[in-house]
């Protein structure tokens, strides 16, 4: 019954958009945009209306049908569905665009580039191949008008409603009737004696020339302009020639033409088109071409189409890394393609992967991640890093493999505003004790420290009260330099996180004592942020209500605006030194700081050297991965003293005579021990700490006249006779700091005991434990009688 009858229009799983008809193709087909009503997937669909007393025409419209729907190949276009019914046609096929349009609307965006073209005609001239030399069929309507380009950029060839068989099964060529797609036959249809000898793909290849002239020249106005190449490129207009030859007998075939343009200096060979051959067949490839292959792409994927990098390049690599076992090497190429993508589109494609990637234990694909983590962090939500990223990351603290511990702790800038308050405060905190206290490279604790005080205004008050001052006072005792210059600058940059109480109290101490540090760097930044926290102590003296503005961060809860004023502050650290850190950790491997000493100050000019106190050679600042502007530098500031000071500190020999024989005693008894783990024979040959601040200076008695420093009053009640108060000053210590915690500051003063007293109290020791050991010899001696040969000595 008529109430039974469905559709099949409306129920047809395609719809076509409501917009005006795209530029199809001279014929009975028109082009419109589509989707899947069930996906919303975009397609193309050609409509063909079947009107009366146009038989011929449904005839030709419905053989293009039968030929779209059985042929298959990647340059063809590629049929999904259709439907036939009395009124009308539709042939559903992959979303495409006509090339004629896509052709101008690359113009109005500022060109189509050669690399496209090349591969676009290699698209074409290859599906020609396919069909006249495996199909044995005749196109018979390649022109402008039957070409189309998908969403990569991939030129399709379509166009069937002509095609005929080369064998002439069918008959001939079937009459075209439209004067636009007739221009574009060959000359030698027109003679009907059939005395012209030609191969079956003569006619398509003077059509493939012609497509060539309109590609490069516009729309072609008549045959006779074949004759001017005009802007076809000098390295195809030798090719182009045989193509749109006279004699279609010298016309080359498909295949053979493919090969002349890609010979070397060809305009089909170039890195493009190559690339597009390897992704063709790469399913087919072997591991270590994929390998090479990825490790090249990412040079060449700036001067490549951007549709094509979206649409054809990262769904390879996405199936690369899942089904192909690439590893790490996919890693720079996918970010790169990433940037072409919208935040939509890289949520859906590459954060996956990226999540994925972040639980893989292959360090090398790991460290890709943490360098190139800048790129895609904005696109990850809290809560995605709080369970999915960082549990995985915070492995890398305890990596054995420095460069991953390093990268680790830079890639923190970029987590810490996502971290949730367990993760932040306490995780992350803990990991950045031990860093500092216990890692054996000097690089990874300086970044660390700058880390720290980069992240610091992301930290709850608490923690900031109890980490900041303990972590960057634990930095100054660090025996590399650049970590005691990061400490400093640590101080600086959260100096609005402190109490005015902590920093008379707790921060001006630390930093008065990095005013007689060795390295002159560590010096200028002490004095820079002593006089900083100075004004700001002076400030609210001078005016005690500005107590509440100048603390009002204090107490504040965590704050991302607040970190701005640590990256001004403390950006050349990570600049500076961590340039530094993987040449520093490949050719000299630092200790831990509990490992090393601090050299004494330097001896200003006029005063004798005391005798230096012998020190394990530890890494320094100079050195051959120094810059050369710093080893000049050096150089001068030693051989003037280092000229910090110009005062006349007057003469200190006569407590230098009691000093040296102290030390003399001392060191000879208690040399230091050399670390199992480390080898310093390789830092002797460029010095210690003391390079260049103690010179040698003669033993001169002072001027006559001359007033002693040890014979002034310094305004205390005692009298001068007690001697110098400089002479009891020594090296800074290295303190041991109390592994994963941050401690407790340590603010011991100066010796209390003499140094004769110790020097006299080890010499006892010895003595006795001579003693002891003369004994019992003489103990074994007496019980056993002379020793036998070839008895084992047993003391």
């Amino acid at each position: 019954m008529w109430f039974f009858a469905r559709d099949p229009v409306r129920d047809f799983p395609f719809e076509l958009i409501p917009e005006p008809p795209e530029g199809g193709p001279p014929g009975p087909w028109a082009l419109h945009r589509g989707r899947k009503k069930a996906t919303g997937c975009p397609v193309s669909i050609f409509v063909y209306d079947v009107k009366p007393g146009a038989e011929e025409q449904t005839q030709v419209a419905k053989a293009a049908f039968k030929r779209l729907k059985t042929l298959r190949h990647p340059n063809i276009l590629a049929y999904i569905d259709g439907l036939e019914t009395e009124k009308c046609l539709h042939v559903v096929t992959e979303a495409v665009t006509p090339l004629g349009i896509y052709l101008k609307a690359r113009v109005e965006a500022g060109g189509l580039k050669e690399l496209e073209i090349s591969w676009g005609l290699h698209q074409i001239v290859k599906a020609l191949s396919f069909l006249v030399n495996d199909c044995s069929l005749i196109h018979n309507n390649v022109c402008m008008a039957a070409v189309f380009v998908d969403r990569a950029g991939e030129w399709k060839l379509g166009g069937l409603d002509y095609m005929y068989s080369a064998q002439g099964n069918g008959g001939g060529p079937p009459r075209k009737g439209i004067p636009e797609l007739e221009q574009y036959d060959p000359p030698e249809l027109a003679d009907s004696s059939g005395r012209v000898v030609r191969e079956k793909w003569s006619a398509d290849m003077w059509r493939l020339g012609c497509l060539i002239w309109e590609v490069f020249n516009g729309p072609l106005p008549r045959a006779a302009a074949l004759r001017n190449p005009g802007k076809i490129p000098k390295s195809l207009v030798p090719h182009y020639c045989e193509l749109v030859g006279a004699n279609p007998k010298v016309r080359p075939n498909p295949a053979r033409f493919l090969q002349n343009c890609r010979a070397p200096g060809g305009f089909m060979s170039n890195r493009f088109v190559e690339t597009n051959l390897f992704l063709e067949e790469i399913q087919i490839k072997e591991p270590a071409e994929k390998q090479k292959f990825f490790q090249e792409l990412s040079k060449s994927l700036d001067a490549f189409p951007e549709d094509f990098c979206r649409h054809k390049v990262l769904p390879q690599l996405l199936t690369a890394f899942e089904f192909g076992n690439a590893g790490a090497v996919v890693l720079t190429p996918l970010f790169k393609v990433g940037k072409f993508l919208s935040a939509e589109e890289y949520q859906q494609k590459i954060i996956p992967v990226v999540v994925k990637m972040f639980s893989s234990t292959d360090r090398a694909m790991r460290i890709r991640l943490l360098q190139q983590m800048e790129q895609f962090i904005q696109y990850l939500d809290e809560p995605t890093v709080n369970t999915q990223i960082f549990p995985h990351v915070v492995h890398g603290f305890l990596d054995t493999n420095p460069a991953i511990r390093e990268q680790t702790v830079k890639s923190m800038l970029l987590l810490a505003p996502k971290l949730n308050e367990a993760n932040l405060n306490v995780e992350l905190m803990k990991h950045f004790a031990r860093l500092q206290a216990k890692d054996e490279q000097g690089p990874i604790r300086c970044n660390t420290t700058v880390c720290l005080g980069k992240i610091g205004s992301y930290l709850s008050a608490s923690t900031r009260h109890r980490v900041l001052t303990s972590a960057f006072s634990r930095a100054t005792k660090d025996p590399f330099a650049p970590s005691r210059v990061a400490g400093v600058l640590g101080f600086a940059a959260t100096h609005n996180l402190y109490s005015m109480n902590d920093c008379a109290h707790k921060i001006l101490p630390v930093l008065c004592g990095l005013t007689v540090d060795p390295e002159k760097s560590v010096r200028d930044q002490a004095f820079k942020a002593i006089r900083s926290f100075l004004s700001k102590l002076e400030s609210v003296s001078e005016d005690p209500t500005q107590l509440e503005e100048v603390e009002k961060d204090v107490h504040a809860a965590s704050s991302p605006g607040m970190g701005g004023a640590a990256a001004s502050w403390a950006g050349w650290a990570v600049t500076g030194v961590s340039s530094l850190t993987s040449k520093l950790i490949r050719v000299h491997p630092t200790t831990a700081p509990a490992e090393t000493n601090i050299p004494q100050r330097p001896t200003p000019e006029g005063v004798p050297a005391p005798a230096p106190t012998p020190v394990p050679a530890t890494p320094t600042t100079s050195g051959h991965w120094e810059t050369q502007e710093e080893d000049k530098d050096t150089a001068e500031d030693s051989s003037a003293a280092d000229r910090w000071d110009d005062e006349d500190w007057g003469s200190l020999e006569q407590e230098a005579e009691s000093v040296l024989a102290q030390r003399v005693c001392v060191n000879s008894d208690h040399k230091p021990s050399k670390s199992p783990e480390s080898d310093w024979s390789s830092w002797e040959a460029e010095g210690s700490w003391e390079q260049g601040w103690q010179e040698p200076s003669s033993q001169e008695p002072p001027l006559e006249g001359t007033r002693l420093a040890s014979e002034y009053n310094w305004g205390g009640p005692e009298s001068s006779d007690k001697g110098d108060p400089f002479a009891t000053l020594s090296a800074r210590p290295s303190t041991q700091p109390r592994p994963d915690s941050w401690g407790e500051d340590n603010w011991e003063g100066l010796e209390t005991e003499s140094r004769q007293a110790k020097a006299e109290l080890a010499r006892k020791k010895r003595e006795e434990r001579r003693r002891e050991m003369e004994a019992k010899r003489a103990e074994r001696k007496a019980a056993k009688g002379p020793m036998k040969l070839g008895a084992r000595k047993l003391d």
